[in-house]
């Protein structure tokens, strides 16, 4: 008796097929997730194909920045260089004032970034959170604007700058570029997802609108902020028309400008040094990104969500 009781089960017997019926749902599940993932073979390889179709000029450009002009130029063309050197970035180092065009660069480019930062985020804040007469006739004008093409407007803001006595200047390089519809229109749709208590509670404690603005609302705006830097200084570090006809001399010549210039002759153009340029101006962008990318891709993500 005690033999039995020891050997019994204690606890309530499984139903009969109920193992068999896990074990079978268990195996068809993980075979559905496995058709479902072989399935999806087309989609991956539709990946790579994009990926590669993006990648290959960069590494072509940077490849063929250590190829002789004579190299580049051979049909068919070779992938990797056959006679790898450095003659492309002596060049370009030697025979443009390197410094002086990339001082430039940066200037322009760092001075309209940090100009739209804090404009285009103070208007979209007044737009977001304010009530004033005129907030949406305003809207309008700013969506208006975002819908006229540049072509259209270059014209007029050249002669609007040359009245100004800025041409051939610096700043006639980067005041008409302070503030753009798109940097407004983006921190405008931030902003409105931000909860407005936080305003009220400001204000009760006796701030005025800039201290919230300041202390307040930029805080809250980084992924934000790092779109619109990201988007304005790549915008404005490519820019090649306006600072073309704009700078004059040499001495306010950007980087593009330069390089279009000095690498194209009167009969050919100089392939080798014009990639070697291209591939150090290509450097601060990369430098940029790769700081800003995680607020980059979360500004991207959350933008006009509510």
């Amino acid at each position: 008796m005690s033999v039995d009781t020891a050997t019994r089960p204690t606890g309530p017997a499984p139903a009969p097929g109920r193992a068999n019926r896990r074990t079978r749902s268990g195996r068809t599940g993980s075979g559905m997730v496995g058709a479902s993932q072989g399935g999806r073979w087309w989609l991956y390889l539709v990946l790579v194909v994009a990926l590669v179709a993006v990648i290959a000029p960069f590494a072509w450009m940077v490849l063929g920045s250590f190829k002789g002009e004579g190299e580049l130029r051979q049909i068919p063309p070779t992938w990797l260089p056959q006679h790898a050197s450095l003659d492309n970035y002596t060049q370009l180092f030697s025979k443009l004032s390197f410094g002086k065009y990339f001082t430039n660069s940066i200037v322009v480019a760092v001075v309209v970034t940090a100009g739209n930062l804090i404009f285009c985020s103070m208007l979209g804040y007044a737009l977001a959170m304010l009530d004033f007469k005129g907030k949406k006739a305003i809207f309008i004008a700013v969506m208006g604007t975002l819908m006229i093409p540049g072509v259209v407007t270059f014209v007029p803001l050249f002669v609007l700058v040359a009245n100004a006595g800025l041409i051939d200047t610096i700043p006639g390089l980067f005041l008409p570029f302070l503030v753009s519809p798109f940097g407004v229109f983006l921190m405008r749709q931030f902003i409105l997802g931000l909860p407005k208590d936080l305003l009220d509670a400001g204000r009760v404690d006796g701030a005025g609108e800039l201290r919230i603005f300041f202390r307040i609302i930029l805080p809250l705006c980084g992924p934000a902020l790092a779109t619109l830097g990201i988007l304005t200084f790549l915008g404005s570090w490519n820019n090649f028309l306006w600072p073309l006809v704009v700078a004059q001399s040499e001495d306010q010549y950007t980087l593009p400008v330069a390089l279009a210039l000095y690498s194209t002759g009167q009969n050919s153009t100089n392939y080798g040094l014009l990639l070697a340029g291209a591939t150090v101006v290509i450097i601060p962008i990369l430098v940029v990104f790769l700081i800003f990318q995680k607020r980059f891709i979360e500004g991207i993500a959350t933008t006009g969500l509510k």
